[in-house]
C-alpha cells in the first residue's frame, strides 16, 4: 500500500466518485425544463448528443458541461486528501476517483445501470486527473473531427491514443496510464454499434442525419 493511503480511503474515493458520476444530468436537465426524457428520443442515450435531438441546444450544452465536470469534484477531494502523501499515492487516489466517476456515468445506479457512452466524462475525468493528457486528447478529437467530420471516429482515436500520451509523452505515473487505458477500452466497448457503422461506411458525419435504420 502506498504511504498515506488506506484501503478505507481508496474505497471511499471509489464510492464517492461513482456516485458523482452516476448523476444523470441529461435526464435531470431535460425533465426540469419540461422537455421530456432523453431515453425516449433518438438513440435513447442520456448524453449531450442525444439531448440535442430534442431541439434544445441550451439543454444539450448544460448536459455536456455536467457530464464533463462530474468527475472533477471527486478528483479534487482525492487530491486534497493526499497533499501530504507522495506523488504516487496522489496519482493512485485521484485516478481511482476519476475512474469511478467514469464508470458511474456508464452504469448509473439511479438508472438501472444503463448510462451513456462516456466520451464527455472520459475527457472530464482525464482533464481532472492529468490535465496535459486530457488537453492533448481533446486536441486530438478536434483535429480528427475537423479532418473527417465523424464524431465517433474522432472520439475513438482520441481515447485510444490517450494512454500513449500519458506514458510516452508526459511520463505520468502508472495509475494515470491505467486510468486512461481502462477508460479507453470501455469507450470502445460502448461504441460497438458506431464501430460497425464505421466499418460499413454508414456512420453519419457531424451535422448530417443518422439513417433511420441506425
Amino acid at each position: 500500500m502506498y504511504q498515506g493511503l488506506s484501503y478505507a480511503l481508496i474505497a471511499a474515493a471509489a464510492l464517492g466518485g461513482y456516485l458523482l458520476g452516476s448523476i444523470p444530468f441529461g435526464v435531470i436537465i431535460m425533465r426540469a425544463a419540461g422537455a421530456g426524457d432523453p431515453r425516449a428520443i433518438g438513440s435513447g442515450n442520456i448524453g449531450a448528443t442525444n439531448v440535442l435531438r430534442s431541439g434544445r441546444r441550451e439543454l444539450a450544452a448544460l448536459t455536456l458541461l455536467g457530464d464533463v465536470g462530474k468527475g472533477a469534484p471527486a478528483v479534487l477531494i482525492a487530491w486534497l486528501l493526499t497533499r501530504a502523501a507522495g506523488d504516487q499515492a496522489q496519482a493512485l487516489l485521484t485516478s481511482v476517483a476519476a475512474g469511478a466517476a467514469f464508470v458511474g456515468h456508464l452504469f448509473p445506479v439511479w438508472l438501472g445501470f444503463k448510462g451513456g457512452k462516456g466520451v464527455a466524462t472520459f475527457f472530464g475525468a482525464l482533464l481532472a486527473a492529468a490535465w496535459p493528457v486530457g488537453l492533448l486528447a481533446a486536441a486530438t478529437w478536434l483535429a480528427m473531427a475537423a479532418l473527417f467530420r465523424i464524431s465517433s471516429l474522432a472520439a475513438l482515436t482520441a481515447v485510444a491514443l490517450s494512454p500513449f500520451y500519458a506514458a510516452l509523452l508526459f511520463h505520468r505515473p502508472l495509475p494515470v496510464v491505467a486510468l486512461a487505458a481502462g477508460m479507453a477500452v470501455l469507450v470502445w466497448v460502448r461504441h460497438d454499434a458506431n464501430i460497425r457503422r464505421l466499418l460499413k461506411g454508414e456512420e453519419p458525419k457531424i451535422g448530417g442525419s443518422k439513417k433511420a435504420a441506425a
